[in-house]
């Protein structure tokens, strides 16, 4: 098993600096490159400040320059926010700045804060059409002379300027959940990435099974990879783990907030959560994140994840948004690399 780096500038406070947190992500993503991570993943969201990520590429072109060997990925464009000419170009571009080194992770989508301002009236049945028609646009466009006649967008014969530089285009990945999605990514030769939110191994297992299931059924396409994205955080001591749990529980509070698109957003920032708010989400719990993410120890860790290793994920991105300071993503990151990493040879 193979581990990735997911993360994104990251604002809590309305005081916090956003140069100062774009130079936490670059130290984040350098610590993860001289540490020996096969990738760095960040995203595209939109006037959000939970994630601030609104073009992923300009953020991995300027990690070119400053790491040595990590892949860099997109972890994930939005898939029905782009117009697949533009995709196919700006991909192509970024891979050639890049050395050939990017990885295009593409998503429908999971916010309908973002659906009603960049694609008003869209729901997420219809953003996942969207992907569906624009993952093969542009895997034709980078290989040329290639024309649309399609729901969403219709072109004529078209070619990706500049092409990629990796042969074939850089990989593409799929953020999938539901059957259909993980058959669409195998079916397109397209890798895959699963996200488990709140039912933890045996959601990991689901998804697990829901690939594999996909893969039975596309004999002819050989087995692509598959990738597990999971909150994590490698703690001093047990003390330090219920620290974690609950800043990691806090953020997944708000993440809720924004999916539910219900409290009202004022330059960017959602109205604050009380403690009481916290305390009575139905399923969000200090408790349940211990359960359902790598929120351990270094030993308790490296078992954890053997076990996700012997389900048959290729790769485990430590995702490192969690709403905790900068020198405790760190030194959490330090020690999945010191004390995690080398027990998967």
């Amino acid at each position: 098993m193979r581990f990735s780096l997911f993360v994104h500038m990251e604002r809590t406070e309305v005081q916090q600096d956003q140069k100062e947190l774009y130079d936490h992500f670059v130290a984040l993503a350098k610590i993860a490159d001289e540490g020996g991570m096969h990738a760095v993943w960040t995203g595209e969201h939109h006037g959000m400040d939970f994630t601030i990520a609104p073009n992923p590429f300009l953020n991995l072109v300027d990690l070119a320059r400053q790491t040595k060997n990590v892949r860099l990925g997109t972890g994930t464009i939005i898939a029905p926010f782009w117009h697949p000419i533009r995709l196919a170009g700006e991909a192509a571009m970024t891979d050639m700045i890049v050395d050939g080194r990017l990885e295009l992770g593409v998503a429908r989508g999971a916010y309908s804060y973002e659906y009603e301002r960049m694609v008003p009236g869209m729901d997420a049945w219809e953003a996942g059409q969207r992907m569906r028609e624009l993952i093969p646009a542009v895997q034709g466009l980078w290989k040329g002379d290639y024309a649309q006649d399609g729901t969403y967008h219709s072109f004529p014969k078209s070619t990706s300027l500049p092409k990629p530089a990796q042969e074939d285009g850089p990989p593409i990945w799929v953020a999938a959940r539901d059957p259909s999605s993980h058959e669409f990514a195998v079916s397109q030769g397209c890798k895959v990435q699963v996200t488990p939110l709140w039912q933890g191994d045996a959601e990991i297992n689901k998804l697990m099974e829901t690939f594999n299931a996909a893969c039975a059924k596309f004999p002819d396409v050989p087995r692509p990879e598959i990738m597990l994205l999971n909150h994590t955080y490698i703690a001093a001591d047990a003390e330090d783990a219920q620290v974690a749990a609950k800043e990691i529980n806090e953020f997944y509070c708000y993440f809720g907030a924004w999916f539910k698109n219900e409290r009202p957003v004022e330059q960017g920032v959602i109205a604050r959560l009380s403690d009481a708010d916290i305390a009575a989400h139905p399923f969000y719990s200090p408790e349940a994140m211990l359960r359902d993410n790598v929120i351990a120890t270094a030993d308790d860790a490296i078992a954890r994840i053997k076990g996700y290793e012997d389900l048959g994920y290729d790769e485990y991105a430590f995702w490192i948004d969690s709403g905790m300071s900068f020198e405790r993503k760190k030194a959490s990151l330090e020690r999945f690399i010191k004390d995690v990493m080398p027990a998967f040879g």
